[in-house]
């Protein structure tokens, strides 16, 4: 399986690079993109990873990339994460998404390209939050309102969106449980004489510093008890990992919109 990363320069694309390089496991890296004012073009992957020349070099050319590539796992900026969909679309690739902070139109732009190739498309690729993701969903259809539910997240200093992908997931989630929609329900954020909380409001806190890998908890608080659900990131490789084994699912899947619990085998 050829896989190309699209947003190869960051973080997560080294990451993802570094996985396939030390564990190819049938898969080979092809492709590693980045955008045109990336310091890191021109240089082979390999060796900014400290791991030796390994003959693909970080591009800005996406066209080229689709074209080598069976699979391309994408963690850029939403604008940019539309833009790969149509593409896939349009060279019949398979595309794994994990950039968050998408727009209802970006997402409506992913679920579009589904129509004609396999998209995977989730906000957090790691085992346990989408084990946490169907628990909350069980734990707010047992409760009712007389449980608030409110959703902590904290990022390192570096993350630009906020809530998090997997907060709002989790709030998805709760929402689902309890049969309502998550617009018509969530507070993002508290500031000044606001009044009691509403029944039935799911609440948002984000908190952003230091090195925080990331942190999300769901607490359903009753009168006299407290249920929390939590799930801490230790190590960031763990995306990198569920993200290729993303890429190894959707290889040769028919056209439609998949997530990770597709992936896992947890649907």
């Amino acid at each position: 399986m050829k896989i190309a990363i699209l947003g190869g320069g960051g973080r997560m694309g080294q990451m993802i690079a570094r996985d396939i390089i030390a564990d190819p496991r049938g898969a080979q890296l092809v492709a590693s993109v980045d955008h045109a004012q990336s310091p890191l073009l021109g240089r082979d992957i390999g060796e900014v990873l400290g791991l030796g020349a390994t003959g693909v070099a970080l591009t800005a050319d996406r066209d080229a990339a689709f074209d080598k590539a069976d699979v391309l796992i994408d963690f850029t900026a939403p604008p940019a994460s539309a833009e790969h969909a149509a593409l896939a679309a349009q060279h019949g690739k398979a595309l794994v998404v994990g950039t968050t902070g998408l727009s209802p139109e970006q997402e409506a732009a992913l679920k579009k390209a589904a129509e004609k190739t396999a998209i995977l498309y989730a906000a957090n690729m790691s085992v346990g939050v989408n084990v946490l993701l169907s628990v909350v969903a069980q734990v707010a259809k047992m409760l009712d309102d007389q449980y608030d539910i409110e959703v902590f997240e904290a990022h390192h200093r570096h993350k630009v969106d906020a809530p998090s992908g997997t907060a709002l997931a989790l709030a998805r989630a709760a929402a689902a449980g309890r049969g309502v929609k998550l617009d018509e329900v969530m507070v993002p954020a508290r500031h000044g004489y606001t009044g009691p909380r509403k029944p039935g409001d799911i609440g948002m806190s984000v908190f952003r510093g230091g090195d925080v890998v990331g942190d999300h908890t769901v607490t359903f608080a009753g009168t006299g008890e407290r249920i929390e659900l939590a799930h801490k990131a230790s190590d960031r490789s763990l995306f990198a990992k569920g993200a290729v084994t993303a890429a190894r699912f959707l290889a040769g899947k028919p056209p439609g919109l998949y997530g990770m619990k597709d992936a896992l085998g947890l649907s």
